[in-house]
């Protein structure tokens, strides 16, 4: 057999093991494992693509998706006109989202630095727990908590201010505070849950980097700020990002929880999701679908642009 014959012969075998097919048999195991998680994920998250055409129709129950009238964008630009509360949820949205989105990595960054400076097991482990409690609290129950702290009559607040000689707030009848309390509501709730995140990045670093710049006469101030926070750079951006992506969705959840159905704080406090819920009865199926369409495509926009900028400030490095 020439040289020629023996490359080619060689090429084909490659070739085949190479294939498709012979992926398949060889890890078939592997495969047959991923097919109950790839048919739930047809099921649920690509079968019902087919439903996004409606927030192009004027859906009705008898024609179905695709036999309903077609309105084009007339679903979304209702959404942004002067009768629609569009600009404004989707302003509440923003500021709630990116508050949260900032004081919520600051804050437990700087919680799980702490605790990884704590010697004392016993006490660590005590204040780990007691910080982590809250992420189990339903929002009914934080509701419950801020309307002790708030109430007009025998909130804990009123009674501080009543002590230091300054008059009492009607809190729930003054919408003007009231992105603040939800922002810190959720930073209290979720802060302890996400420094976990940060000590368990914080348990790979190496600790001979900290024993050389100790060495180095480096005090503790110092190795925090020039070791621990850029070594926690790549946890920042990823989980950053992921957040980044649902910046135009609220928290149903901790709006109706919090707040209710105030009158009063609702055009303060209103983000996307709860107005969907309030206009679904109204408005219909299309318009709500509209609405979110117009937060995924616009969460996929964000999160694009934040993944480049941030491989820029990473080294190259980003979610995808």
């Amino acid at each position: 057999m020439n040289l020629a014959a023996e490359k080619s012969l060689n090429g084909g075998r490659n070739r085949r093991k190479d294939g498709l097919l012979y992926e398949l048999k060889k890890n078939r195991i592997l495969y047959l494992m991923c097919v109950p998680a790839l048919i739930v994920l047809i099921l649920f998250c690509y079968i019902p693509f087919g439903g996004v055409w409606m927030a192009f129709t004027d859906f009705n129950v008898v024609d179905g998706i695709f036999g309903s009238k077609f309105v084009g964008l007339e679903n979304f630009k209702f959404f942004f006109s002067k009768n629609s509360m569009g600009w404004r949820v989707t302003y509440n949205t923003l500021v709630i989202n990116f508050f949260g989105i900032i004081l919520g990595t600051i804050v437990p960054i700087t919680i799980a630095i702490f605790l990884n400076e704590i010697r004392n097991k016993s006490y660590k482990k005590i204040t780990q727990s007691m910080m982590f409690f809250p992420y189990f609290l339903s929002w009914v129950v934080v509701g419950a908590i801020i309307y002790g702290i708030f109430s007009t009559d025998v909130g804990v607040a009123n009674n501080l201010l009543s002590f230091f000689g300054k008059n009492s707030v009607s809190w729930y009848a003054e919408p003007k505070y009231w992105k603040a309390i939800i922002i810190i509501a959720n930073v209290w709730k979720w802060s302890g849950y996400n420094s976990i995140i940060y000590m368990a990045a914080m348990s790979s670093f190496d600790g001979s980097l900290y024993e050389a710049a100790k060495v180095d006469g480096a005090n503790k101030f110092q190795r925090i700020f020039y070791l621990t926070i850029p070594m926690l750079k790549p946890t920042v951006v990823v989980l950053t990002l992921m957040s980044i992506g649902r910046i135009f969705y609220g928290d149903f959840g901790m709006i109706y929880g919090i707040v209710g159905n105030n009158p009063v704080l609702i055009d303060e406090v209103t983000v996307i999701d709860t107005y969907v819920y309030q206009t679904m009865r109204t408005l219909g199926f299309s318009y709500s679908t509209a609405i979110g369409l117009f937060q995924s495509l616009m969460g996929l926009i964000l999160v694009t642009f934040a993944n480049k900028a941030a491989k820029k400030v990473n080294e190259g490095e980003g979610l995808f």
